[in-house]
């Protein structure tokens, strides 16, 4: 006679074989109905989080997986699909699907920041308010400013280096040419000529660690030329106001309208210099109109000098191209981009075309600044630009921000009623106006205990103007951007409660 389980067993009838993976434990009687593929893809982004699966791990072909799980090969598809979209994992042919990028923890907070438990939102933004920012501990990171980094193309730079590496003489590895490696400035030199518009001599062409060194260079090149303040526009960006006023420079504020620069309230306001992100403003993301570039030729033919920032041009979705400033006009206006944007600020690489009777002057505060760019990496970027390698990631991430930046259109629509939105058919970031009268700096803080990070608008503003939110949207998964919005909506619904202040809508546009 069998046991009393026994019985049991066999009244019940025969039990089926559990079934799952030993990969990650993973039990597929965990999904809810219909969403094995959204289960499996957030299963494989936490393990990639807490390092489970680490740079390199190669993850199960989709077949033996989905047959593991007794589940259909599409959902396994489905869901590593997703991870490549992220950025987290590579299809490599032969080679199968592997990790090449873990999300960065968190890092600690500074001493010196843990010891003052300064919030960045209370009062006027201090200098080092964006390390403040940085270091805060928050889930959503939504601060404008931040490239997808986990989509840096290791392969093909890893393919790049060998390469210069092989054809890299021992001489080569001596100190360079400060104004930047040959070969680098020939390659800038057409990427900007088909990308920009500007027609250039890679002999005019300064290569600096981005553009904060570019302006740092510029300081004593702009005071010899008996310059002391460089206007900015209204709202624009508060690093690039900080970075000109460390050095002494004055910077009085320009309004931006809906056409970009009032050069009527540039000529009003007497700065000898200006400072402008005509591509794509920053933040408002107005294109400066034909007519302004106009105005502003003659504004420089009056004796105006311009400082132009090209710092995202390259990313644009809803609008046709338009060509840099610098196509228009050489002789006095100094040109700056970077590949911080498009590849990583990490890399440290950019490049400075000043007017022609400027290069030598800044040639000199560049070799007594630090003898020039490292050289490998610049010689690693120039066969990436040769090779058409950088068109082709950029075409990946337009194609990648454009979903981002829908996830966040319709994220604002549902979680942010009555807001408008600006700047969003370009960069990589938007902004957000709202018609709660409350401050946005107590909503980007209330933003901050919901564990959302972003910029309030009054940070970039100098001139009185409308209260919102500066949210950038390259960084992160749609699913990530769109719970960030619906927790802004959540910390402005409290504090417009708080305040006691009206919601009437103003609509959106």
């Amino acid at each position: 006679m069998g046991t009393v389980s026994e019985v049991e067993g066999a009244a019940a009838g025969p039990v089926p074989p559990a079934h799952g993976s030993d990969f990650l434990q993973l039990r597929p009687g965990d999904a809810p109905v219909g969403g094995k593929a959204d289960w499996l893809a957030e299963r494989l982004r936490q393990a990639i989080g807490d390092r489970r699966l680490t740079v390199g791990s190669r993850l199960p072909a989709t077949r033996v997986l989905a047959a593991e799980l007794r589940v259909s090969r599409g959902v396994v598809t489905e869901a590593y699909r997703r991870l490549a979209e992220d950025g987290h994992v590579e299809g490599r042919g032969r080679g199968g699907t592997v990790v090449v990028a873990v999300p960065p923890a968190p890092g600690p907070p500074s001493p010196r920041g843990r010891a003052a438990g300064r919030s960045p939102f209370t009062g006027p933004p201090a200098p080092d308010v964006f390390d403040a920012l940085r270091v805060a501990d928050a889930r959503i990171d939504l601060t404008p400013g931040r490239p997808d980094l986990s989509a840096f193309p290791r392969t093909a730079w890893l393919r790049a280096e060998r390469a210069v590496l092989a054809e890299m003489s021992a001489t080569d590895l001596g100190y360079g040419d400060p104004r930047g490696a040959p070969r680098l400035r020939r390659a800038v030199a057409g990427w900007l000529a088909r990308s920009r518009g500007i027609r250039v001599e890679p002999d005019g062409i300064l290569v600096v660690a981005g553009t904060a060194q570019a302006l740092t260079l510029l300081h004593p090149v702009l005071l010899a030329d008996g310059i002391t303040g460089v206007a900015v526009e209204d709202p624009g960006s508060l690093g690039t106001r900080q970075h000109l006023g460390s050095r002494g420079l004055a910077t009085p504020p320009v309004p931006v309208d809906a056409h970009g620069l009032r050069v009527d309230a540039l000529r009003a306001c007497g700065a000898p210099a200006v400072l402008l992100t005509p591509a794509h403003q920053f933040p408002t993301g107005v294109v400066t109109s034909g007519e302004r570039r106009r105005e502003l030729l003659r504004w420089t033919a009056d004796g105006g000098v311009i400082l132009e920032d090209d710092y995202d041009a390259e990313h644009r979705y809803d609008r046709p191209p338009v060509p840099a400033l610098r196509s228009l006009l050489s002789e006095r206006l100094y040109y700056m981009g970077s590949v911080s944007k498009l590849l990583a600020p990490a890399l440290r690489i950019g490049w400075l075309i000043p007017p022609p009777h400027r290069l030598e002057a800044l040639t000199g505060e560049k070799r007594f600044a630090d003898l020039g760019n490292a050289v490998l990496p610049q010689l690693v970027l120039a066969r990436l630009m040769e090779s058409g390698q950088l068109e082709r990631h950029l075409r990946l991430l337009r194609s990648r921000h454009i979903r981002r930046r829908d996830a966040v259109l319709d994220a604002v629509g549902r979680h942010l009623p009555g807001a408008v939105v600006h700047g969003a058919a370009a960069g990589l970031h938007l902004t957000v106006t709202y018609p709660h009268d409350v401050p946005d700096t107590d909503v980007a803080a209330a933003a901050l205990a919901h564990g959302v990070k972003c910029h309030p608008l009054s940070w970039h503003r100098q001139l009185p103007g409308p209260q919102g939110l500066v949210l950038g949207y390259a960084a992160d998964p749609p699913g990530t951007l769109t719970e960030g919005v619906a927790l802004l909506g959540r910390a402005l619904h409290e504090v417009s409660g708080r305040s006691g202040a009206g919601r009437e809508p103003r609509g959106r546009s």
